[in-house]
């Protein structure tokens, strides 16, 4: 059997351990006191968990562990079935969330995502409030009616998504796989215009699309929210649930980048944010960032969880 250290150096991430849940071996980074209280940080699309490289140290520092999985489809992440469907519709996603917990025993946590980690918190925090202690959630509230197709939006908002209609065709899922680091790399230009980001930074993440799950996760996503592919039959009744977009009842701060093409946050709090979120302790729009927000304002991140971790207790 492999050990943790040779099952991430044979797939080129030394730096991560591995843990296995019973869908996935899981890819993960693990800093700080082994008896802090446990964060998990969960990245987005396209990216890898590189994007809290500048959000941990801080946690770190104030006692706490950080925790951040790489994703179904990212980086070292794997399927232990051969078989098994590349599922990356948001009911797998929230209970790898409660899965890669389970596996290293912690009963209790705080999340932080944004874009499909935002919704894997929210779902997590969701569904499981006695799981989840607190949430930094960058983007807004994401959990989706997956039963039921959804109706157009503006067209300015309609045409920021059109890599989600592109992967909605076979042109689109063939796109993906022949040119994932610069189709990646255009999507970070655009949801982040303010941020210049170096080529080792994008090199360093880019791995992670080299992931054989990489294509087929991401086109089931994008597809499967849309009723437009099927899901799993064992997330039928989670999906019903998430369908009926239900509050998230943990203490909470949500973050969004001022310049975020994907969500153009309003001002002030809105009644169905205050709605979703009956616990919100801060919301905040950062000037100067986009979409990547861990990564443009790193420390604005970092003191939003340690400061809704000091209005909770354990």
């Amino acid at each position: 059997m492999r050990t943790q250290k040779e099952a991430a150096q044979s797939v080129g991430f030394p730096g991560s351990k591995m843990i296995q849940t019973p869908d996935l071996e899981i890819g993960y980074e693990d800093e700080g006191n082994s008896q802090g209280f446990p964060i998990l940080l969960l990245h987005g699309f396209p990216d890898d968990i590189r994007a809290w490289d500048e959000v941990v140290p801080p946690l770190v520092k104030a006692g706490y562990r950080a925790l951040r999985p790489y994703l179904r489809g990212y980086g070292p992440t794997r399927f232990r079935n051969k078989s098994a469907m590349r599922n990356g519709e948001q009911a797998a996603i929230g209970q790898d969330v409660l899965d890669f917990a389970d596996a290293l025993s912690l009963r209790r946590f705080a999340v932080v995502g944004y874009d499909w980690g935002g919704r894997a918190a929210s779902i997590a925090a969701a569904l499981h409030p006695d799981r989840v202690r607190a949430a930094v959630i960058i983007g807004g509230y994401t959990i989706q009616n997956t039963l039921t197709v959804p109706q157009p939006g503006a067209p300015e908002s309609e045409r920021e998504r059109w890599y989600q209609w592109y992967f909605n065709t076979d042109v689109g899922k063939a796109g993906l796989a022949a040119n994932r680091r610069s189709l990646s790399r255009f999507l970070w230009e655009t949801w982040s215009p303010g941020w210049h980001f170096s080529e080792s930074t994008f090199d360093r993440t880019a791995r992670s699309f080299d992931n054989p799950d990489f294509v087929d996760v991401v086109i089931h996503s994008y597809r499967h929210r849309i009723a437009n592919a099927q899901g799993e039959a064992r997330f039928k009744e989670m999906e019903r649930r998430l369908a009926e977009r239900p509050s998230i009842p943990v203490a909470s701060v949500l973050l969004y980048g001022a310049n975020d093409p994907l969500v153009r946050p309003s001002p002030d709090a809105t009644p169905a944010e205050r709605s979703s979120f009956p616990l919100l302790k801060a919301r905040r729009v950062i000037d100067n960032s986009g979409h990547f927000l861990a990564r443009e304002k790193p420390d604005a991140v970092s003191s939003a969880m340690l400061e809704v971790l000091e209005a909770t207790t354990l």
